[in-house]
């Protein structure tokens, strides 16, 4: 019997749990229909595809991964809010190893998912406005800084770190390094030597 109240969110939500324990290989709308108790052409009421049923993922996936950063940068700023949305970031990526590469799929002209995307954006933009940076910077320093985190992510989710040296530490160690470049930026905008990105 299908069940009562049965929303796209609810779907999203049912699918994440599936691909964070199975993986994307394992998404399928009769596999999410079965966790959600229902029959496959139920979903049809709130899902039209497979694809939409990814990018529904993927839209409440980044989502989630905006609000965890935009809560950990809160009141916060320069060093002390990168470390802190820079932790939120990761925990968000290792604990949601299926949901999180959906959050990094590009949809050009995907208004919605823009929208969603500008809003992980936002806190980025602000904390490294807070180290100095001049504007023109702004979108390679955001970059870099997502290169970092989104790799470091990646591989500590793919078990890519084979050494037996503490990964936390190397985290550490990684967000040291950008904080001391972002510093050695700010500087050398303010004494003018380093010349404006165009």
């Amino acid at each position: 019997m299908p069940r009562a109240g049965l929303t796209p969110h609810a779907v999203a939500r049912a699918a994440a749990s599936l691909v964070d324990r199975e993986g994307r290989a394992a998404l399928t709308l009769a596999r999410v229909a079965d966790d959600l108790g229902v029959k496959s052409p139920s979903l049809y009421n709130h899902i039209e595809s497979l694809g939409a049923l990814e990018r529904l993922v993927s839209l409440d996936g980044i989502d989630r991964l905006a609000d965890t950063c935009r809560a950990a940068a809160m009141g916060r700023s320069g060093a002390d809010g990168f470390r802190a949305m820079a932790h939120a970031y990761r925990g968000f990526a290792v604990a949601h190893p299926g949901v999180y590469p959906l959050t990094q799929v590009s949809r050009p002209g995907d208004a919605e998912y823009e929208a969603k995307a500008a809003r992980l954006l936002e806190p980025v933009l602000a904390i490294l406005t807070g180290f100095g940076l001049p504007q023109a910077e702004l979108v390679h320093a955001a970059r870099a800084v997502r290169s970092a985190l989104h790799g470091f992510a990646v591989l500590e989710n793919d078990a890519g770190f084979g050494l037996d040296v503490d990964v936390d530490q190397s985290f550490e160690w990684m967000l040291d390094s950008i904080e001391r470049a972002l510093s050695v930026t700010d500087g050398r905008a303010a004494t003018g030597t380093r010349a404006a990105v165009g």
